[in-house]
């Protein structure tokens, strides 16, 4: 089968489309044909070695994706002709896919397969942030930094879903009226912010959610209510923040840290359980992603290297077998 290879740390231009073998799913596992495949950030981290998790060269890029179950292992609760999503943090890029089935989640029949590939990672990552650390309640306001990419846009979509006031912060007039379409009650631009912010809500926002990090941090802080919490997802803009507690202190303000992934080891429940929470709103249709770009798989170097340029206003996909 074809699939995406890293064979050295050298960064998304130099991702291969090799022939590899197709997997066989073993006890408790699944095969599935991959009808399309999600394009994260760590994907782009992981051609340069950069990111946390490490894979011994050569891997099969890939953190996400979507596709029909064609063979099931001994002891599987999905079978054959499923309709389905899975994250495995590695191999999607694939023809074929292997995945535990604690990896697997069942797809709405209103739900394409398009758009399964675009939900789980950010989906089920502001659920955990929104949801599981920071317990936000209905009528609570929320900043949510990056908010056209990825997983900004499905923190938008969501926390309106979860009736909070959305404010989202974007760098161009073109990404806010996307932000607007996916539910964010009000737009401001990151040069700036804070100000805006305050002229909105004098009082400041209940939380911060920031995947973006950076030379915003600080402000972000100055940006929250008493009591507010700053959620931390990760670091897009290269620059890992650091703060003085006397901030937190004085304000009764805190910074959370948001790690999804290291939360879902050890407990092969965490993910069926979060797809569970969040059902109602996908098969309603209120998280469908917004897809920016389309890719082949012979493309998926140029695809990577849109999320490295920084004018994605959505989610790029792989499109490997199609609906």
């Amino acid at each position: 089968m074809k699939a995406v290879h890293v064979t050295a740390l050298t960064g998304p231009d130099d991702v291969e489309i090799a022939e590899v073998d197709r997997p066989v799913p073993g006890e408790g596992q699944v095969l599935i044909e991959v009808a399309y495949a999600g394009v994260t950030f760590p994907e782009l981290l992981q051609t340069r070695g950069m990111y946390q998790t490490k894979h011994e060269l050569p891997f099969v890029l890939g953190s996400e994706a979507s596709g029909v179950v064609t063979e099931a292992g001994p002891g599987a609760r999905f079978s054959v002709g499923d309709r389905v999503a899975a994250i495995t943090g590695v191999g999607t890029f694939a023809e074929y896919l292997v995945a535990d089935e604690a990896q697997v989640m069942p797809l709405p029949d209103g739900v394409s397969l398009a758009y399964g590939a675009g939900m789980p990672m950010n989906v089920l990552t502001a659920d955990f942030a929104l949801r599981l650390r920071a317990n936000v309640q209905p009528g609570q306001s929320l900043l949510v930094h990056g908010a056209a990419g990825g997983l900004g846009s499905a923190s938008v979509q969501l926390g309106a879903a979860m009736g909070l006031t959305v404010i989202a912060v974007v760098s161009t007039e073109a990404k806010a009226e996307v932000v607007r379409e996916l539910g964010a009650e009000q737009v401001v631009l990151a040069e700036g912010f804070k100000d805006a912010v305050k002229e909105i809500l004098p009082g400041g926002v209940d939380y911060v959610l920031d995947p973006v990090g950076g030379d915003r941090f600080t402000d972000s802080t100055r940006a929250l209510a008493p009591f507010g919490r700053l959620l931390v997802l990760g670091f897009t803009a290269g620059e890992i923040p650091s703060i003085r507690v006397n901030r937190l202190l004085l304000k009764n303000i805190s910074v959370d840290g948001v790690a999804w992934g290291a939360a879902t080891h050890g407990d092969p429940g965490f993910i069926a359980a979060q797809w569970e929470a969040v059902s109602e709103h996908v098969a309603a249709g209120r998280l469908d992603p917004r897809i920016h770009a389309t890719y082949p798989l012979a493309k998926a170097a140029e695809a990577i290297k849109e999320l490295d340029e920084r004018s994605v206003m959505g989610k790029v996909l792989l499109e490997v077998a199609g609906e």
